[in-house]
């Protein structure tokens, strides 16, 4: 009989944020990418990233790119060009507790489905079997074949990409995953694909992931 172990999940959020002047061009479009200058820095972003700015791309193709800043979305063209005073987003730290099988599980969402999630830096990507992306309605009939790394080795798997991955106050868009063919892996693999876009600090047996701006 399996012993179930409870997960203290602690999520922090800081209020604090700083209100910027932002000066921002669109100087260049492609299908999923943008490159912004921003207050004179010149930013490369695909969808679903978010700038140091706090400027998140939320789509974009050779007309148009639509950013959303503190909550507020804009439909921009090339050499649109925005000057205003935004607040940068709060910084948001989730902490995770280390469980008794010396495991880093926590709970989230996928396209707003709940799941539950175990954190592997080993991995290179989120990874799903594919009993489960089913039940999330996470279609993988036309992706592509790939290889992804875990901690038990290197699988096939069929490429997707997530619309939001969400866990705690942290929402990333448009995250690469690996549809694993079969009932392994049993957890979600929360991989680097969504553990890039943050900071991670591990100490006495807490991790904390922690948004970059």
């Amino acid at each position: 009989m399996k012993t179930l172990v409870s997960v203290a999940v602690l999520l922090v959020m800081s209020f604090r944020s700083v209100a910027q002047d932002l000066d921002m061009e669109v100087v260049g479009l492609f299908k999923n990418a943008a490159v912004l200058n921003i207050s004179g820095n010149e930013r490369l972003l695909k969808v679903g990233q978010l700038s140091p700015e706090g400027v998140l791309l939320v789509s974009a193709d050779s007309k148009e790119a639509v950013i959303e800043i503190s909550g507020k979305k804009m439909h921009l063209t090339l050499s649109s060009r925005i000057s205003a005073e935004f607040k940068t987003p709060a910084s948001v730290t989730v902490s995770i507790m280390l469980n008794g099988a010396g495991q880093y599980r926590t709970t989230g969402s996928i396209n707003g489905r709940p799941v539950s999630f175990l954190v592997d830096t080993g991995a290179t990507i989120v990874a799903i079997n594919s009993i489960t992306a089913k039940s999330l309605g996470i279609d993988s009939s036309k992706g592509r074949v790939l290889r992804a790394t875990t901690a038990s080795g290197v699988v096939e798997s069929v490429e997707v990409f997530l619309d939001i991955v969400k866990v705690g106050g942290i929402k990333i868009r448009n995250v690469q995953a690996a549809v694993i063919p079969g009932s392994f892996p049993q957890d979600i693999l929360l991989g680097m694909s969504f553990l890039r876009n943050v900071k991670i600090r591990e100490n006495a047996g807490t991790m904390q992931l922690i948004t970059k701006y």
